[in-house]
C-alpha cells in the first residue's frame, strides 16, 4: 500500500499544493516564494527520504505569518493522510544533527501518537531573508517565533508529539538548517515500517 497524499489548501490568504510520498528517495520539487524556506523544505525532503512536491503562494506583502503557518498545516495534514492507520510504523524517532558549529537535537520526541504536543527550545536573532512577489523581491525577517508557528501548525495537523532543542551554534542559517535536517531524519525514523510489528504500535490498539 502506497503511503502518499495530495493536499490543496486554498484560503483568501494562501494557496498551497502538496504531493507527498512518505516512502520516497528524497526527491523534491519546491516552488516557494521564500527561497530560504524552499531550501529548508528541500533539506527536510532529502534527509527524511520523503518525495515532496510543494507549490505555494501567499500574502507576503503583509508578512510571513499566513504562508508559513498554512504551510505547516498543509504539510502536517499530508503526513496524517499518508500514514493512514499508522500500522507497523516505528512511531518514535530521534536525531542529533550537527551543521558545522551548530547542533540541533530532535529528541526521542517525534512520537506519532495522535496527540499533538510541541516543545521548542531555540533562540537566534532575526535572519534577513528575501521573498518574491511576482517580479518584485522584498526583504523580510525570519525569527524563532515564526519557525515555532510552522512546527506548531504541523504538529496540530499531523497529530504528533515533537520536541526540538537547539543545543548550540553561532550562525543563524546553520542553526535553522540543523533543525530542519534533524526534523527530517527523526520523522523518517518514526514513519519507517517495521515488519516485525503487527497492527498499530500501541497497547490501546489505536493511535
Amino acid at each position: 500500500m502506497k503511503r502518499t497524499a495530495k493536499i490543496n489548501r486554498v484560503t483568501k490568504e494562501t494557496n498551497i499544493r502538496i504531493d507527498l510520498n512518505v516512502d520516497g528517495s528524497g526527491k523534491s520539487k519546491i516552488n516557494y516564494p521564500i527561497p530560504f524556506l524552499a531550501h529548508m523544505f528541500t533539506l527536510f525532503s532529502k534527509h527524511g527520504l520523503f518525495d515532496l512536491k510543494l507549490a505555494a503562494k501567499g500574502d507576503l506583502e503583509i508578512d510571513l505569518h499566513h504562508l508559513v503557518e498554512d504551510t505547516g498545516l498543509a504539510l502536517g495534514e499530508a503526513f496524517a493522510k499518508a500514514l493512514g492507520k499508522k500500522e507497523k510504523i516505528e512511531r518514535y524517532g530521534h536525531a542529533i544533527v550537527p551543521m558545522d558549529e551548530s547542533l540541533a537535537e530532535v529528541k526521542a520526541a517525534v512520537d506519532i501518537s495522535g496527540r499533538p504536543h510541541f516543545t521548542f527550545k531555540a533562540k537566534f536573532p532575526k535572519e534577513l531573508i528575501y521573498a518574491e512577489i511576482g517580479k518584485e523581491r522584498i526583504k523580510l525577517n525570519l525569527d524563532a517565533e515564526m519557525l515555532r508557528e510552522f512546527f506548531e501548525s504541523f504538529v496540530y495537523k499531523a497529530g504528533i508529539s515533537l520536541h526540538i532543542d537547539l543545543v548550540r551554534g553561532k550562525n543563524t542559517h546553520h542553526k535553522i538548517e540543523a533543525i530542519f535536517k534533524a526534523f527530517g531524519v527523526a520523522m523518517q525514523r518514526a514513519c519507517a515500517i517495521n515488519p516485525r510489528k503487527k497492527g498499530v504500535p500501541s497497547t490501546k490498539g489505536v493511535l
